[in-house]
């Protein structure tokens, strides 16, 4: 048996004892279990994966589908029966619930709804009001469940109203107390580490002033760029939800949080690499082929725009053999330099930390950055190519001409992003071509036009 058989055989055998002792469950992240279940979808077939996914309790499968490539979550949730899946989004927390009857609705509308009918009209109720939130504002990541007060309840009411929650296990990673005015405004929290040191025969109004924190609120339209530049900015573990009236609405958990700043970073990548966030779930040879082939197209025309470059100069090269071997390097040079500063330029334009005005100080740097790397690798070209083809000349050349293509690199690799995001286009997106482009062009023009000028 192969070591890959026998790492499947030994987790099928896990995860059937957990289904004989479902308590087990407990010591083992959802993810973990969703890999083994991914391990048998992918060795046995949807119909061995469906028939271990149902056999999970639903208390833990839910946690368990999120987890899974959309793909197969995809499968499961279609293979599924209607009276699991309630039971499924009964036990979630209402964002995961809301987010996998989105999934659901994607899958089959009709059975969503079906599904929606059979939970607790309450429960509809609060799906419903995180589905009318669309996918980048911070309602639509937020959950309902959360723990509050009032400044005139006493501490033994609330922590009994707590106990009570998590007993029922409808509240979980809870950090603070929101305290609320008589009209539900959010006017402060008390951490627990500190509440549970308070006389619990006390309301919170009197130890309001000496113990609440001012935190930092969101509102549910707020774009969800900004929830993620809160939790970076002030290493927050939760932040509350408030809807036009500052009323507590909700609260969005670092968790949530870190899957967005994870699929911000996957997107990013896919977007410089010119390939569709979807990718990793497409596995139709030819929509993959399609979509691929839409920027290999683009990449194809400014390959001939150099291409053309090099054909002005045709004849210089076939008096010097030597300008086609060193070509590939004055281009490559130049690239490697623009990607480095795209790299960097894309990365602070998303994050939001690049203004017009930090802008300037940005360019001035990658150019002087540019500058220094290209007279550094311009004599160390210059004395290879002198030793390799005994020609002063050449050497000269070469380094001339990587000077010249390192600083466009480094201009052009600062200022491509910035002008496309002033135009309102995606940097990420377009960027790295109309780079490769410039360095390409520029890199051969400068080469071969100096070859031309100084060599015949």
């Amino acid at each position: 048996m192969s070591q890959e058989n026998l790492h499947l055989e030994e987790s099928k055998l896990l995860l059937e004892s957990l289904i004989e002792n479902p308590e087990g469950f407990e010591e083992y992240h959802e993810n973990e279990i969703a890999k083994i279940l991914k391990e048998i979808h992918g060795h046995e077939g949807t119909e061995a994966f469906i028939e271990y996914a149902s056999a999970i309790p639903e208390e833990y499968l839910g946690e368990v589908l999120l987890e899974l490539p959309e793909n197969i979550k995809d499968e499961a949730l279609s293979e599924l029966p209607v009276e699991k899946l309630v039971e499924i989004i009964d036990e979630l927390d209402s964002d995961d619930a809301a987010d996998l009857m989105q999934d659901i609705s994607d899958v089959d509308v009709e059975k969503e709804q079906e599904v929606l009918s059979n939970l607790d009209k309450e429960y509809i109720n609060e799906i419903k009001l995180l589905k009318k939130y669309e996918y980048e504002e911070a309602g639509a990541w937020m959950q309902t469940e959360l723990f509050s007060a009032t400044l005139d309840e006493k501490l033994s009411d609330a922590v009994a109203r707590l106990k009570r929650m998590k007993d029922e296990e409808d509240l979980n990673n809870v950090h603070q107390v929101f305290l609320l005015d008589k009209f539900g405004m959010l006017v402060g929290a008390i951490q627990l580490e500190e509440l549970i040191t308070l006389d619990f025969t006390k309301s919170f109004d009197e130890y309001f002033d000496k113990y609440h924190t001012m935190i930092k609120t969101v509102k549910a339209r707020d774009s969800i760029h900004e929830v993620v530049k809160l939790f970076e900015d002030y290493n927050l573990v939760v932040l509350p939800v408030i809807d036009d009236q500052y009323r507590l609405v909700g609260r969005i958990t670092s968790d949530d949080v870190y899957d967005i700043i994870e699929e911000r970073a996957t997107d990013q990548i896919y977007k410089m690499a010119g390939v569709h966030d979807d990718t990793e779930e497409d596995h139709d040879i030819a929509s993959i082929t399609k979509k691929r082939g839409t920027w290999l197209g683009i990449n194809l025309v400014t390959a001939i725009l150099a291409s053309f470059v090099i054909a002005i100069f045709d004849e210089t090269i076939q008096k010097f053999v030597a300008l086609a071997v060193l070509m590939p390097i004055v281009a490559s040079m130049g690239g490697n330099a623009g990607t480095q500063t795209l790299t960097i330029m894309v990365r602070q334009i998303a994050l939001g930390e690049m203004n017009w005005i930090d802008a300037k100080d940005s360019i001035r740097r990658e150019i002087i950055v540019s500058l220094l790397n290209g007279l550094v690798f311009a004599l160390v070209m210059g004395v290879i190519a002198y030793l390799w083809f005994s020609d002063g000349r050449l050497g000269l050349v070469i380094g001339l001409a990587m000077v010249v293509n390192l600083l466009a690199a480094g201009f052009f690799g600062a200022i491509i992003p910035l002008m496309l995001k002033r135009v309102g286009t995606d940097p990420a997106v377009a960027s790295s071509v109309l780079l490769t482009t410039v360095t390409d062009v520029l890199g051969f023009f400068a080469f071969l036009g100096l070859a031309a000028m100084m060599l015949v």
